[in-house]
């Protein structure tokens, strides 16, 4: 169980004062906390797996507005919230699901984007079972969590879908310029949180279209492309600028920009740099890094050959290494591109898998084999260098290695040959160097990721912050918002100290 947080004062007394609204106190009164916790989780329902298996449209079809709200009265409305010390972005969620509850959808979905202007992506593809969720006290009372992430996408999807968007009246312009490397999550949370504080924000992209990690990294069956394509449009009402195809350290240097008056720099580029195995055969023909093999498929549109003349390499057997979401997205990609045998090739057991457990789920149902405590050694190819095999190796867990999981120790003689024609390695990444190499003075480590003070995301450099991937190495998409959060509260008080400072002359 996740240990217990103490909350800051000031967020404290802001969910102190929700008591002494009237409706929340009828509606604890029409329906008592022991009549609450009564209630069972409603299931989110999801389509067969032997028909989603072959095709790139939605998994979870998410909650009717009847299960959305019979779900919402399981929330406790706690007098002290440990959901929202569980948030990286701090949502009141008690506030956002009461109003739910009573059916004020539009209240509802505007409390929510208060503190999120991502939510219809959150809903689907943070892990709410290890954050917000895993501290509910329902959870500690009875074992089963409000289902938190399920009801955010409800709402996001019921503002959406209604054509009704809500855009909040904007300050007055400060006058001040930003610039956003980067237009993944964390780049789009500080552009719409700045906005909000009236800054002039413009986003800088590398790709064709918005998104980051969004767009190229997480299929289509988990996040549509609509759905992002819709958050986007949200933050180009808020007065964001989006510059696409533009390559900040090549197109243009943060010193250029600086020259063309931005006043303040967030470096969003992730961690875009893929690592390898390293074993003999790497640079065979059908052996893919992640980044490439999703990058074509999410972003270019490879299952969709011819309409997208982007093709992707259709294998008949299919490994993928590595035991983390990018690994899920990989194996059950390769799966719905016809694979016969796609197989997920993790070096640890279950029990230490990193992926969501929910995406682990919904891979055995399709139909993925799992080869636990095995790692291969060498990729064996035909006599015109594509890969036809890989000769792997039994491992058993030792003691505990710096992650606090058991490392693996390979066993002696287990070795075997798994007949594949593709490889997918996703055994993480390292942060995008290019911002290091071209910004002199900037400080980075040693992996190539920007250094940063934890308590602000400022970087060495005055007026530069960073988050995300680039700091992180890979992480989740809400903790580069969590970052971005942060960042965006530091750049707008950094800002305001530089107006008052004029003003003073």
């Amino acid at each position: 169980m996740a240990e217990k947080k103490e909350m800051p004062p000031e967020l404290k007394g802001k969910l102190r004062a929700r008591f002494n609204e009237d409706w929340r106190k009828e509606l604890r009164k029409s329906f008592p906390v022991k009549e609450r916790m009564k209630l069972p989780r409603q299931k989110m329902p999801e389509r067969d797996p032997e028909e989603r298996n072959k095709d790139f449209s939605e998994v979870n079809l998410g909650l009717t507005e009847k299960w959305a709200r019979e779900e919402a009265k399981r929330c406790l409305d706690c007098a002290n919230p440990q959901c929202v010390m569980g948030c990286p972005v701090g949502i009141d969620i008690p506030t956002f699901v009461k109003l739910l509850e009573i059916g004020d959808y539009e209240q509802s979905v505007r409390k929510l984007k208060e503190t999120n202007v991502l939510p219809a992506i959150c809903g689907r593809v943070c892990p709410q079972e290890t954050q917000c969720e895993v501290v509910c006290n329902l959870m500690k009372a009875t074992g089963v969590p409000v289902a938190i992430g399920n009801l955010e996408r409800f709402i996001a999807d019921y503002e959406r879908n209604t054509g009704d968007v809500h855009i909040p009246k904007l300050p007055p312009s400060t006058g001040h310029k930003v610039a956003v490397l980067g237009a993944g999550p964390a780049g789009l949370t500080v552009a719409g949180d700045l906005a909000l504080k009236g800054h002039d924000v413009t986003i800088f992209e590398a790709l064709h279209v918005a998104g980051g990690v969004l767009v190229y990294g997480i299929p289509e069956f988990r996040l549509p492309k609509k759905i992002l394509s819709a958050e986007v449009d949200y933050l180009q009402n808020l007065g964001v600028e989006l510059k696409t195809n533009f390559v900040v350290g090549l197109t243009a240097t943060i010193d250029d920009l600086k020259k063309e008056g931005y006043e303040v720099f967030f470096i969003g580029t992730g961690a875009g740099l893929p690592n390898f195995m390293r074993i003999p055969g790497e640079n065979l023909v059908g052996v893919y890094s992640a980044n490439e093999y999703l990058t074509r498929v999410n972003l270019m549109r490879a299952y969709d050959f011819p309409v997208y003349d982007t093709p992707v390499y259709l294998a008949k057997r299919a490994a993928v290494l590595g035991g983390g979401n990018v690994a899920m997205d990989s194996v059950r990609t390769a799966k719905r591109l016809g694979a016969k045998f796609s197989a997920c090739v993790y070096r640890r057991s279950r029990a230490e898998m990193p992926a969501r457990a929910e995406e682990v789920h919904h891979a055995e149902e399709e139909g993925i084999e799992f080869h636990f405590l095995t790692t291969p050694i060498r990729f064996i190819g035909d006599d015109k260098g594509h890969l036809k095999a890989m000769e792997c190796l039994r491992m058993e867990l030792g003691e505990p290695d710096d992650s606090g999981r058991r490392r693996p120790v390979p066993i002696e003689g287990s070795e075997f040959i798994m007949e594949v024609d593709l490889v997918v390695v996703a055994i993480g990444n390292s942060s995008n160097p290019l911002i290091g190499q071209t910004t002199p003075g900037l400080k980075v480590g040693k992996w190539g990721n920007v250094e940063v003070d934890w308590e602000t995301m400022a970087t060495n450099m005055e007026g530069v912050y960073a988050g995300g991937d680039i700091i992180r190495g890979g992480a989740t998409v809400i903790l580069a918002m969590g970052d971005a959060r942060i960042a965006a509260t530091e750049m707008d008080k950094y800002l305001r100290s530089k107006k008052a400072k004029k003003r003073k002359r």
